[in-house]
């Protein structure tokens, strides 16, 4: 192989990481290789030039999604050659998605003409959904131990138990190989909409399946709610409640992606998932080495003020040593937030986003 091709990067970015030993999970910085996939520490807000780890690529298998973490669904795995397990999670199932498709994409052309040609042999034969038990699909995702997750939503101000979305369906079905791909499996959950097995739950999957067309009236979306059907027996009931916490995640998921934010006290930087939302326009952050359910904080943008940041000197209020790319979120309540983003794009893309919310 070229050694030009071989040291380019074909995606870089931030994934959360379960450790080998210790099973807590860190955010790190992974660059992706042709043969290899490379990971790094952010040190005070710099990236380390030391690296971390490194994955060989090279007879890797990819499982994605990988659903067996109950609270991360954005997870996938990575299985070496010499039999290492490698959890990644990612910000967004787009982002999974996109990271899972470049990584085998690069195992793919590691691999021999041969080994090519029967893999797609075999992704031919298995391409079309043949003969289904729509009854034993239900029972598999009814299952204790197995089945789909159930938990609380929340939509337009209201949360709803005992129920999951349209994308955590699609996720199952392919991640039990009931599907090979999301297409499929969107044909499969609309089946098992139209026998009456699912039920909607919300506004968003009902207006769905009130307009859509036959084809597309279940949807593949993290905001679309769903449940059994009433029919079966409930592990509980689906149940409305307003707080103040239920309206701030209510709205619409605008953007989400992995920034670093430098602490109102300490000073010091950590990775942080934010989730941009709009009616009503509230900007959260998580600490992505627990879970996106609780936030750590968050601010309405409501009379909020965006701007960048000069990277030629320490801007008044930043500590440590930084990568660059920073903006600064002043609050209504004149809370000062120093933000740095991966990237210059990424940060104009976040202030641009924010200030159609403000």
């Amino acid at each position: 192989m070229d050694t030009d091709k071989k040291n380019e990067v074909l995606r870089e970015g931030f994934l959360v990481k379960r450790g080998h030993l210790v099973h807590n999970w860190k955010a790190r910085w992974f660059v992706l290789m042709s043969d290899k996939l490379l990971y790094y520490k952010y040190e005070g807000g710099k990236r380390d030039s030391c690296q971390r780890g490194k994955i060989l690529l090279k007879d890797c298998e990819i499982t994605c999604p990988f659903l067996e973490y109950e609270n991360r669904p954005l997870v996938f795995k990575l299985d070496t050659k010499n039999g290492a397990d490698h959890f990644l999670e990612a910000c967004s199932r787009e982002e999974r998605d996109d990271w899972a498709a470049d990584i085998t994409a690069a195992v793919d052309k590691l691999r021999t003409t041969e080994d090519r040609k029967v893999t797609n042999q075999e992704d031919a034969a298995g391409s079309e959904l043949h003969n289904i038990n729509l009854s034993k699909v239900l029972d598999a995702m009814y299952d204790v131990h197995s089945g789909i997750n159930m938990s609380a939503h929340v939509e337009h101000g209201s949360t709803y138990s005992n129920c999951f979305s349209g994308s955590a369906v699609v996720d199952w079905l392919v991640f039990m190989q009931l599907t090979l791909t999301r297409v499929e499996a969107v044909t499969l959950a609309s089946a098992l909409l139209e026998e009456g097995c699912l039920r909607t739950v919300g506004l968003r999957s009902v207006e769905a399946l009130r307009t859509a067309g036959l084809g597309e009236q279940f949807m593949d979306d993290s905001t679309a709610l769903y449940s059994f059907a009433e029919s079966l027996k409930k592990r509980g009931s689906v149940k409305s409640e307003t707080s103040l916490s239920a309206v701030e995640m209510s709205g619409k998921v605008i953007k989400r992606g992995y920034l670093l934010k430098q602490g109102h006290r300490r000073k010091n930087w950590k990775v942080r998932l934010f989730v941009l939302r709009s009616e009503p326009a509230f900007l959260h952050y998580f600490d992505p080495t627990k879970d996106d359910i609780s936030p750590s904080g968050g601010f309405t943008l409501r009379g909020c003020l965006v701007s960048s940041l000069d990277d030629n000197g320490v801007p008044s209020g930043v500590k440590g040593n930084i990568q660059g790319n920073l903006f600064k979120i002043i609050t209504q309540s004149d809370t000062h937030y120093f933000i740095q983003a991966p990237t210059h794009q990424d940060k104009m893309d976040w202030i641009e986003a924010i200030r159609e919310q403000t």
